[in-house]
């Protein structure tokens, strides 16, 4: 059986997206579709997480998305 994380690490989006953290900040700006971050805290250096269903389900979309505008 597999386990699956529930919520990742800012760090770990960009390194799964492959993608640096200016561009992980500019989709977030800019993209609605994107999961909105999760933040643990009230301070400034609180952790940041994301929905890890939220960004497969986010993934999926685009990837649809793509294929439909190549057919």
């Amino acid at each position: 059986m597999t386990t699956l994380p529930i919520r990742i690490k800012f760090k770990t989006v960009c390194e799964l997206l492959d993608i640096s953290r200016e561009s992980l900040r500019h989709i977030i700006r800019t993209d609605a579709t994107f999961p909105r971050p999760i933040k643990t805290g009230d301070t400034k250096q609180s952790p940041v997480y994301f929905d890890y269903s939220e960004l497969i389900e986010w993934h999926n979309k685009q990837k649809q998305s793509l294929a439909i505008m190549e057919a």
